[in-house]
């Protein structure tokens, strides 16, 4: 370890509170769709609405995010993730909440989920991203995972609590516990504990460090310029892989709770084994940290990320087999939110921290298209199919190939301060 460096342990001394803040926001972000498939049934009953107009939502918000986050990781970029990420959880309860004013007028719902798109590029995965990368260099792997295990969180108790408290209150009220309750947690964590590389480095440059700030106030931190990122051919490779299996397993995700419904299962059994593939989400979060921090990064990621093609494997021809369908969840689960984790981890290595929060916004907005159209597509395939089986096979195929794209990764390179 070089002079003036930290340990892995001196980081996690440090930074572990910017972890549970951005673990927090991670999870905010993903209630709402989380829960979106528990609401498609009594929309349909209260509305008459079919699985594409309630598929588009999500789909609406998704785009707008993926058009959005350029802008708003290059405004991160300047002000840090703190300044930014407060508000935007603020004004995300708001629009959560919102949605329990829904009159059955599909105009009022594309208005809507337009308005939720655009306040919900605030809390998106870069800011949380941003802060925990910029924090951690030798722990980022499992800090990373740490982080994003928010979504499995979510993915674990939004399945049993939405369906509880619809079917105890209505779906009007679980959208305003989602809004108030969830949201309010997560303030409360975010004003005690988020910070990133920009605060910090701005109080070292207070305290007497002016070496560490450039002229101007802005902070400087090693990586590539923007054109070079738009050359480089690794994180061309990430963000192709990223898109392709994103757009399926979010598809498959929103569609999950009614696939197993409709194959017979109850709805509070096909709720709690969407819990079972949450909590083994946390689980392959953290090994997936593990694994990124002491092993080849591409190889870690191509298994990760390929492995998902299983799970759309069993829908297909196991659907009746509750053992094939548990191993399947399980499965799903585990490599469900390390694919954000990972996408992450390869783009902070490959671009590194001077410009993370446009070249990640850039990844995200892609990741943004991607969940917006696989729900759209699966929803429409049904539709026009009355079935899902399209759909999962070019699931188990795309998410093969992302896999495999992975592998060809070059070695990641290392950043060092001078590269400023």
């Amino acid at each position: 370890m070089a002079a003036g460096e930290e340990s892995a342990w001196q980081e996690w001394r440090r930074g572990w509170a910017i972890v549970v803040a951005a673990m927090a926001g991670f999870s905010f972000f993903s209630v709402l769709l989380s829960a979106t498939g528990l609401f498609f049934e009594p929309l349909e009953r209260a509305f008459g609405w079919d699985r594409a107009t309630l598929s588009m939502g999500p789909a609406i918000a998704t785009a707008v995010t993926a058009l959005l986050s350029p802008f708003y990781g290059a405004l991160i970029d300047r002000f840090g993730s703190r300044r930014l990420g407060i508000p935007g959880v603020i004004v995300t309860m708001a629009a959560t909440t919102m949605f329990a004013f829904a009159t059955g007028s599909r105009t009022q719902w594309v208005v809507m989920w337009i308005v939720f798109g655009l306040v919900l590029t605030t809390i998106k995965s870069t800011i949380w991203t941003t802060a925990v990368a910029g924090a951690f260099s030798r722990g980022r792997g499992l800090a990373l995972g740490l982080a994003v295990t928010g979504p499995a969180i979510a993915q674990t108790l939004v399945p049993p609590l939405g369906n509880f408290l619809i079917e105890s209150f209505g779906w009007r009220a679980a959208y305003v516990w989602f809004g108030l309750g969830w949201g309010g947690v997560t303030l409360v964590l975010c004003w005690l504990f988020l910070t990133d590389a920009h605060d910090r480095k701005a109080k070292a440059a207070a305290a007497g460090a002016p070496a560490e700030a450039p002229a101007g106030g802005q902070v400087a931190l090693p990586g590539l310029h923007r054109r070079e990122a738009l050359r480089n051919r690794a994180l061309w490779q990430v963000a192709i892989s990223s898109f392709v299996v994103m757009m399926m397993t979010i598809g498959l995700a929103m569609h999950l709770f009614p696939i197993l419904t409709e194959a017979g299962l109850p709805r509070a059994q096909a709720a709690w084994l969407l819990s079972l593939g949450g909590i083994a989400g946390i689980v392959g979060k953290l090994v997936t940290g593990a694994l990124l921090d002491r092993f080849a990064p591409n190889w870690t990621g191509a298994l990760t990320m390929g492995v998902t093609a299983v799970t759309f494997a069993v829908l297909i021809w196991f659907l009746d087999s509750m053992p094939a369908l548990l191993l399947a969840l399980i499965i799903n689960g585990y490599a469900a939110g390390s694919k954000t984790q990972i996408t992450a981890f390869l783009t902070a290595g490959y671009a590194g921290m001077r410009n993370f929060g446009m070249i990640y916004g850039v990844m995200s907005a892609l990741v943004a298209l991607a969940s917006g159209l696989g729900p759209w597509i699966a929803g429409r395939v049904y539709d026009v199919t009355g079935g899902y089986a399209p759909f999962l096979w070019a699931g188990a195929i795309g998410c093969a190939l992302g896999g495999t794209m992975l592998v060809f990764l070059p070695p990641i390179p290392q950043w060092r301060e001078s590269d400023t």
